[in-house]
């Protein structure tokens, strides 16, 4: 995803060394336990001891499909689940689908399976599911209507997948998803979104690590919008909002003002993107590039403030 993130950014002469010094990061590849038929797949859904088990699955998949077949196909069915492993199962799929939207190899399709196999095998769903009715309410807008669970005291620990767990006995968030509606222009929507959780993502001094999934996921969903069914686009929306909301509703300290009247950074683009680069954290870069692209079809100087930010804050995360 930071590889992917930093091509985008233009810095590819730096992917190779910051590949080299994450390698110690990642994780023995884990073996595969028996195969995922197509008929019984949701079984396997959320079973994290099968993560090769769906990464085989989607391999066979994108075989016997175009990825972009498979995409349309499968992200609706994993949507509801948009929170699952922080979000990272959707951000990893959308740079896998951005790097094969360039050029289609072996290794980006095999990179499409693996980021769908770790959504599918970290299948998590919050409380409450999209009615029929549309609150028509734009995220900034519906926000207010967000109850926090913790005050300026809380503490957070573990990973952020688990801790929002603990909104499944908080009855009120059920009908967070509702509070958004998606039937105008859904590129608007996302923009709103993340401005709305940049500004959050300011305003807040613990959980900031949190706080920039609020950006980077509804950004990468915008990636993959041009892939999915308009209904299916729409529809996912309310759930990166929902995804959102549960950071918000769980992490968020204080009830910050959206009002906020920012001044953009000293530094130009590249200085900003240096200091990312500089500091190496994957996090700090995701959320670089993220807001950077935001930036570009919403320029609102929040977005460049938050990037600026996340080198010192976020740091090598």
């Amino acid at each position: 995803m930071a590889a992917d993130a930093l091509f985008a950014l233009g810095r590819g002469e730096s992917v190779i060394s910051w590949v080299e010094n994450y390698k110690s990061c990642l994780q023995d590849r884990p073996e595969t336990l028996s195969p995922i038929a197509r008929d019984t797949w949701r079984e396997a859904l959320g079973d994290v001891s099968r993560v090769a088990d769906w990464v085989a699955f989607f391999d066979r998949e994108l075989t016997e499909a175009p990825w972009e077949d498979v995409v349309r196909e499968w992200i609706p069915k994993l949507a509801p689940a948009l929170m699952s492993a922080a979000t990272h199962g959707l951000i990893r799929t959308s740079h896998a689908v951005r790097s094969l939207a360039l050029s289609q190899t072996t290794h980006r399709i095999h990179e499409l399976a693996q980021g769908l196999g770790y959504w599918a095998a970290r299948y998590q769903v919050l409380p409450g599911k999209p009615s029929e009715r549309d609150a028509g309410k734009m995220p900034s807008d519906a926000l207010e209507h967000v109850r926090r669970v913790h005050g300026p005291d809380f503490q957070a620990r573990g990973l952020i997948s688990e801790q929002v767990k603990g909104l499944d006995e908080e009855p009120g968030f059920a009908g967070a998803i509702d509070l958004v509606g998606t039937v105008g222009d859904l590129s608007q929507f996302i923009s709103d979104l993340t401005e709305t959780f940049a500004k959050i993502y300011l305003a807040n001094h613990k959980g900031l690590v949190a706080f920039v999934h609020t950006v980077t996921a509804p950004s990468a969903l915008r990636m993959l919008k041009p892939y999915l069914l308009e209904s299916d686009a729409r529809l996912a929306a309310r759930y990166a909002w929902q995804a959102c909301a549960a950071i918000y509703a769980w992490y968020s300290a204080t009830a910050p003002s959206l009002s906020l009247d920012l001044t953009p950074p000293a530094e130009d683009f590249d200085d900003i993107i240096d200091q990312a680069v500089a500091v190496g954290g994957p996090h700090t870069i995701k959320f670089t590039e993220a807001c950077l692209r935001e930036y570009a079809l919403n320029p609102k100087p929040v977005y460049l403030v938050a990037a600026r930010d996340a080198a010192e804050r976020v740091g090598p995360v």
